[in-house]
C-alpha cells in the first residue's frame, strides 16, 4: 500500500491526489448533510411526501446535464485554462448556497428559497465531477495511461469512505446540533477544496495548441488528410507509413499544401472570437450527437433510461413512513445508510469475483426480479407481517439498505462496462458523462414518477392507508424492463462485447 502510494505520488503529485480524494470523498460525504434536508423538509416545512420528492427531483436535475459542462469547459477556456478556473467556479457554488442557508433562517423556511439554493449547489457539484473527471482523463495520458486504474480505484474508494463517514455522523448531528449548524460544518470541505485548487498546475491552451499544432505537421507531412473522423483512425498508421514512400515524389504537392495551410491560418487570425468559438461549440456537439445515434450506442442507453424511468421512485416515501410510522431515530438511519454503502461495496466485489464473464442480459435480468422480490420485505414491514414473525423494524430496514444498495450495484456495474466499451476514441470524456447524465436524468424522471404515484394515492404524512398499494405497484413495475432486455447486446458481457 505504501508503495502504491509512492508510486502515484511520484507520477502525478500530492497537490494533485489531494484534491482528487477531496473532491470524491467531499461527494461522497453529501449524505451528512442531506439528511439534515430531508428533516428540514419534514418537520419544519412540514411538506408532504410528494411535494418533498417533488424539490430533491428539481434539486438534482444539474446532474442530468452534464455533457454541457463538460462541452463548455473544453471549448470556451478561462484566461488560457480549461479545468482549473472551472473547478474553481464550480466549488464556489457548492460553498455558497449552504454557507447562506446556514446563516439565514428565512430562506432555510422557504420552500422555494430552499429548492433553488440546493439546485445551484447540486450544479457545483456536478459540475465539479465533470471537470475533475477530464482532470484525470487528462493526467493518464501516453506514458502515465497505466495509472488509469489506479486513479479510478483511489476515486471511488474516498467517495466510498466519504460516504461512510457522512452517513454515520449525519444521523448523530440531528440529534445534537441545529441544522443551520449542520450546513456551515459541511461547507468547511468546500472551502478546503477551493483553498487546494490554488496548488493544482492546469496546462495552458497555447501549450495543448502548439501539441496540436506539431502533431497536425506531422500529420501532413506524412500525407494523412483525415485524422479527425471516429472510423478512420485505424487506418491512420498504415497512411503514415504510405506517405513515406511519396516524401521523394510530393515535393510540390508539399509545397502546394504548406501555401493553402499559411492561407488557412492567415483566415483564422480574421476570424472573430465568437465565430471560432460558435465552430468549436458546434463541432463539438455535432460529434457527440453522431456518435450517439449509432443504433450499437443508442439501444442499450435507451434501456437504461427505461430501467429507471419505468419503476417509481418512493424512497421519500419510504423515509416519511420510517420516521413517523415506525419511530427510527436519525442515528440509527445514519448507521442504516452505512450499511446500504457496505452493500454497495460487497456488490461491487461480488461482481468482478464471480457475475464479471455472465452475459449483461442475465445480469439485469436477475437484478431486477431480486429489486422486485426485496419489495417483499417491504410489504412485510409495512402490513406488520415482520413483526409477527418476529422480526424488528429495526433488522428489516438495516437488511433492506444493504440489499437494496448491493443488488442496484449489479445493475450500476453493466451500465459502466458497456458506457466504456461503447465510447468511440475522441470523445470519452464526453459521451461518458452524456451515458451518466441519461442515467442520472432517468433516475430524477422515476422521482418525479413516483411522487405523482403517492399523490395519486393519496399517501400523506400520517396518511400511509395506501403506502401498501404503492409497494406492490413498485414491485410489480421492476419487470417492465426485463422486456426491454432486447436493446442490451446479446453476447456482451463484463469483459467483453
Amino acid at each position: 500500500m505504501i508503495e502504491w502510494t509512492k508510486k502515484l505520488n511520484a507520477a502525478f503529485g500530492f497537490s494533485f491526489l489531494w484534491l482528487i480524494c477531496l473532491i470524491y470523498f467531499t461527494q461522497g460525504f453529501r449524505s451528512f448533510v442531506w439528511t439534515a434536508i430531508s428533516y428540514q423538509l419534514k418537520d419544519n416545512l412540514h411538506l408532504s411526501p410528494s411535494a418533498s420528492q417533488f424539490v430533491f427531483s428539481v434539486a438534482f436535475f444539474p446532474w442530468s446535464i452534464k455533457p454541457l459542462y463538460g462541452i463548455i469547459s473544453d471549448c470556451i477556456p478561462i484566461k488560457g485554462r480549461k479545468r482549473i478556473p472551472y473547478l474553481v467556479i464550480a466549488t464556489v457554488l457548492s460553498l455558497v448556497p449552504w454557507f447562506i442557508l446556514g446563516l439565514s433562517s428565512s430562506l432555510r423556511n422557504s420552500t422555494w428559497h430552499l429548492m433553488v439554493f440546493l439546485t445551484v449547489q447540486n450544479l457545483g457539484t456536478a459540475m465539479a465531477d465533470v471537470v475533475v473527471d477530464a482532470m484525470i482523463a487528462e493526467a493518464v495520458r501516453d506514458d502515465k495511461a497505466c495509472f488509469g486504474g489506479d486513479l479510478q480505484s483511489l476515486s471511488w474508494s474516498s467517495m466510498a469512505v466519504g460516504g461512510i463517514c457522512g452517513s454515520l455522523f449525519g444521523g448523530f448531528a440531528l440529534s445534537s446540533l441545529q441544522i443551520d449548524a449542520i450546513f456551515l460544518l459541511f461547507s468547511v470541505l468546500p472551502c478546503i477544496q477551493l483553498l487546494s485548487c490554488c496548488f493544482v498546475k492546469d496546462n495552458s491552451v497555447n501549450s495543448e495548441v502548439l501539441v496540436e499544432d506539431s502533431i497536425a505537421k506531422d500529420l501532413h507531412t506524412n500525407g494523412s488528410n483525415s485524422y479527425n473522423t471516429l472510423d478512420e483512425d485505424s487506418t491512420l498508421t498504415k497512411k503514415s507509413h504510405s506517405s513515406t514512400r511519396k516524401r521523394k515524389k510530393g515535393k510540390k504537392n508539399t509545397k502546394s499544401r504548406s501555401v493553402n495551410t499559411s492561407k488557412s491560418k492567415i483566415v483564422e487570425k480574421g476570424d472573430s472570437f465568437a465565430t471560432k468559438l460558435f465552430h468549436s461549440l458546434k463541432k463539438a456537439v455535432y460529434d457527440l450527437c453522431r456518435a450517439f445515434k449509432q443504433p450499437m450506442i443508442l439501444r442499450p442507453m435507451t434501456w437504461f433510461f427505461l430501467a429507471h424511468v419505468t419503476v417509481p421512485d418512493l424512497s421519500t416515501v419510504i423515509f416519511y413512513y420510517q420516521t413517523e410510522v415506525l419511530k427510527l431515530e436519525a442515528s440509527f438511519l445514519g448507521t442504516a445508510r452505512v450499511t446500504g454503502w457496505l452493500g454497495l461495496m460487497l456488490g461491487t466485489f461480488i461482481y468482478n469475483r464471480h457475475l464479471k464473464h455472465m452475459t449483461l442480459r442475465r445480469i439485469l435480468m436477475f437484478a431486477h426480479i431480486g429489486l422486485a422480490f426485496l419489495n417483499l420485505m417491504q410489504i412485510a414491514v409495512v402490513s406488520r407481517k415482520s413483526i409477527a414473525f418476529g422480526v424488528s423494524d429495526r433488522v428489516t430496514a438495516l437488511l433492506g439498505s444493504a440489499l437494496s444498495d448491493g443488488i442496484n450495484q449489479f445493475k450500476f456495474m453493466p451500465f459502466l462496462i458497456l458506457s466504456g466499451q461503447l465510447c468511440p476514441p475522441g470523445i470519452e470524456g464526453t459521451l461518458f458523462a452524456l451515458f451518466m447524465s441519461i442515467n442520472n436524468l432517468g433516475s430524477t424522471l422515476a422521482s418525479f414518477v413516483g411522487a405523482g404515484l403517492a399523490s395519486v394515492l393519496n399517501i400523506d404524512s400520517g396518511s400511509f392507508d395506501n403506502l401498501l398499494l404503492g409497494i406492490v405497484i413498485h414491485a410489480c413495475c421492476n419487470f417492465i424492463p426485463i422486456a426491454f432486455l432486447f436493446l442490451i447486446p446479446k453476447e456482451a458481457t463484463g469483459s467483453s462485447t
